[in-house]
């Protein structure tokens, strides 16, 4: 169950789909994080059958609890990071080695999962 707590509108960089986490684009847009070294600052606020296209407006949750989909097993209380896709995975980084998050999970799943995720974007170090 998903409780934003802010919303905000951003052109997208590119396509988006739902539940996917978010990162900071050039010229304030916003795009599906690709890495565990984009910058996450929300999830995709997109109807379930739903997609936006490159240029089109997309919504983000950037507070509260939304869900996200999962792009492989996570553990509640898990930090998750991004996949390639943009969607969640726990966030393991090496010893010395950084990962940007996107909040922590508050359910357990496996890939293709959609689970709540408790917005708080930061960075870790393994």
């Amino acid at each position: 169950m998903s409780n934003p707590i802010l919303i905000k509108t951003y052109t997208a960089s590119g396509a988006v789909t739902p539940y996917r986490l978010m990162a900071i684009a050039a010229n304030n847009a916003a795009a599906v994080a690709s890495a565990v070294t984009s910058t996450i600052f929300g999830v995709s606020k997109i109807p379930a059958n739903g997609s936006v296209a490159a240029g089109g407006p997309v919504d983000v949750a950037l507070a509260g609890v939304e869900e996200v989909v999962l792009g492989g097993a996570v553990t509640a209380g898990d930090p998750v990071t991004s996949d390639a896709n943009g969607a969640a995975v726990a966030a393991a980084p090496a010893a010395g080695v950084n990962n940007r998050i996107g909040g922590f999970a508050l359910d357990s799943g496996v890939a293709g999962d959609i689970v709540p995720m408790q917005i708080a974007p930061g960075q870790i170090q393994g």
